[in-house]
């Protein structure tokens, strides 16, 4: 089972994460929304897409730009189409 956490609290929890290039990606059911705010961040992958991005935000405290996930896919990157994946001092363990 792999957990995200920041500030001291678990943030998505699964054990259908897909690891891909050291990151884990998330399923979207798996991760705790009421943590998440949308981000007006953007950045492209040359073999995945185009990436959305999330603020986490807990107990006043925010990580902008933490989180990001893929709304649409290139084909080869279809498995991972919605799930979340963490940086920025979340830790995925």
């Amino acid at each position: 089972m792999k957990k995200a956490i920041w500030n001291n609290t678990v943030i998505a929890e699964s054990d259908q994460t897909i690891n891909i290039e050291g990151n884990q990606y998330f399923p979207p059911e798996s991760v705790k929304m009421e943590y998440f705010q949308k981000s007006e961040l953007h950045s492209t992958c040359h073999w995945k897409g185009e990436a959305s991005y999330y603020n986490i935000v807990i107990d006043g405290k925010s990580n902008n730009d933490a989180a990001w996930y893929y709304p649409e896919t290139s084909d080869l990157a279809k498995s991972i189409k919605g799930y979340v994946a963490f940086w920025r001092g979340v830790e995925v363990k």
